[in-house]
């Protein structure tokens, strides 16, 4: 095992957006069925745009956040510690323009939680 943390942060990494994409079989909702995909698209030409994709702000398609539903897709940020459900990808630019600001000029570990 090899701790990189110091790396990271040396090359400007400063938050991480994490985007559900489990699709499964079964009684529940998942959001594979909820957009996942199209959000996660959406997540990074949002980043790309402002050119802080993969420089500063990392992305990762995961598998369950636990917070399930039909009406979209599940997507945490940290390490601000926000949690979103049900986010389409119509809703994703103004949720990181919440997040990080319209520019992507708000980047860091601080918390916005409420």
């Amino acid at each position: 095992m090899e701790e990189r943390t110091a790396e990271i942060f040396e090359h400007g990494f400063t938050d991480h957006v994490l985007v559900c994409t489990t699709d499964r079989d079964g009684e529940y909702a998942c959001c594979a069925d909820a957009h996942g995909q199209a959000v996660l698209d959406a997540v990074q030409e949002w980043l790309r745009e402002r050119g802080v994709f993969w420089s500063n702000v990392h992305v990762a398609e995961t598998g369950c956040l636990g917070l399930c539903s039909e009406d979209g897709t599940a997507v945490a940020i940290h390490p601000r510690g926000r949690w979103y459900a049900d986010v389409t990808p119509a809703d994703v630019p103004g949720l990181l323009e919440d997040v990080f600001g319209p520019e992507a000029t708000r980047l860091g570990v601080e918390s916005t939680a409420e």
